[in-house]
């Protein structure tokens, strides 16, 4: 017989061996005493939702007034008010089946049991799964643990799991099936979500050890995400039983095409490695990088996001870090000196122009008093007396263009008041004796 017959075989068996089983139950459910015990579900179910509706309200005006509580308590109170319906049914169910045990034969209340059962592990994986923020994830594994659940309850696990690997097929010595592809869900699933627990923890430890570097830590949070995850994947490839040396040649080929498809991507990965490595940049640092000034906000394993003074947010390639010509404006210190050019004019003393300039440079308070301000004269012009200002501030996050600003109003200011004057281009004219300047025809008419 061919082994796709042995197949088709097995599912019917299978198929054949379920619906025998629930007709047994169908049938078992129409015995007085299991009548009376669904009656007595039903029951309880409505007395539930009356006591839902009597304390509801209450258990609301009572979480209202916990203004003071934690936000994860109040949280958690939000959920369980919401699941208050079957919360007193699983208590009801339980409460009566006990009694019934002391009161009656086992026998009696045994549907009881499989239903309050049922309600318990049912509302348990609710409140289990209500830990994951993903929508889709949340649901997916509340409903594959109600799926899985139910099957051990009915003590038809071995069923479900001949069914599915008999729905398959065999590639060489690997058989995929649809119990592999279910097995490598939750193996893998739980192995990633353990990854992430870990990598997530190791990182806020990371962050929090001030004897590393921030681009250290950057670079150790990344390895540790890239070794956690891929030991998980290995582990639940070889969990699931599945032969990673049969498919070298593959990932092989697949490796040397992703290779040339996604150059610039590896570029950008490996870019990011080397700035990690050099630490040429780091988060908090101010650079330039062509028409883009502002401060680094985090270094991501393709690109850099550079946030700019008008909130801007730029997200550079790492590449483009590493080929370019990049202005790092507090890689060894926080230190920036900025230059500032003026004029006066010839009639004012450039000695006192020179103190007035340095005075009014210390009077803003961005401007550093330990790197004392300098003012030197760089040229005599047409019209005026030509100077720079120097001076240092060590917060260049805080803006450069408002602190020359600034430093600018001051001087305007201090001149005002020491009556320097700042000159603007004058030409002057005179005519020669004997050459008196004749009015041309018609200017005068």
């Amino acid at each position: 017989m061919e082994p796709r017959d042995l197949e088709v075989d097995q599912i019917i068996d299978v198929g054949q061996s379920l619906l025998i089983q629930a007709e047994m139950l169908f049938n078992s459910l129409f015995r007085t005493w299991n009548l009376y015990q669904i009656a007595i579900a039903v029951g309880l179910f409505g007395v539930a939702h009356v006591m839902r509706a009597i304390f509801g309200p209450r258990i609301r005006a009572w979480m209202a007034s916990r203004e003071n509580w934690p936000k994860w308590r109040i949280r958690i109170l939000v959920v369980i008010h919401r699941r208050l319906r079957p919360i007193f049914f699983v208590a009801l169910l339980w409460l009566t089946v006990f009694a019934m045990r002391e009161w009656t034969w086992p026998s009696r209340s045994y549907l009881l049991t499989i239903i309050a059962t049922f309600a318990f592990v049912w509302l348990s994986i609710v409140f289990v799964t209500r830990l994951i923020k993903s929508p889709f994830l949340r649901k997916l594994v509340r409903y594959g643990a109600w799926i899985y659940a139910t099957l051990e309850i009915l003590d038809l696990v071995d069923e479900a799991e001949t069914l599915l690997d008999s729905a398959g097929f065999s590639i060489g010595s690997v058989r995929l099936s649809l119990l592999l592809l279910v097995q490598a869900i939750v193996i893998l699933g739980i192995l990633i979500a353990g990854a992430r627990i870990l990598t997530t923890s190791t990182a806020s430890r990371i962050r929090r050890n001030e004897d590393i570097s921030p681009s250290m830590q950057v670079l150790i949070v990344k390895m540790t995400q890239i070794a956690f995850y891929g030991i998980a994947f290995y582990a639940g490839v070889k969990a699931i039983g599945i032969d990673l040396t049969g498919l070298a040649v593959l990932s092989g080929a697949i490796g040397v095409g992703l290779g040339f498809g996604l150059q610039k991507v590896v570029s950008n990965l490996v870019s990011g490695v080397i700035i990690l490595l050099d630490k040429s940049v780091k988060p908090g640092d101010v650079i330039s990088l062509g028409t883009t000034f502002g401060w680094i906000n985090s270094l991501g394993a393709r690109y850099v996001s550079v946030v700019t003074r008008d909130g801007k947010e730029y997200l550079i390639p790492n590449e483009d870090l590493i080929t370019g010509q990049v202005v790092n404006w507090s890689h060894s210190n926080d230190f920036v000196r900025l230059d500032i050019f003026f004029g006066t004019a010839y009639h004012d003393s450039p000695h006192d122009v020179r103190r007035i300039a340095i005075e009014a440079a210390n009077s803003v308070d961005r401007v550093l008093k330990s790197k004392a301000p300098v003012c030197h004269v760089v040229g005599f012009g047409d019209s005026s007396v030509d100077y720079i200002l120097r001076f240092w501030i060590s917060d260049p996050t805080g803006g450069l263009t408002n602190i020359r600003g600034n430093v600018y109003l001051a001087l305007w200011d201090a001149f005002a008041e020491n009556d320097i004057s700042i000159p603007f281009p004058q030409r002057e004219v005179k005519v020669l004796d004997g050459n008196a300047m004749k009015p041309e025809r018609g200017a005068l008419d």
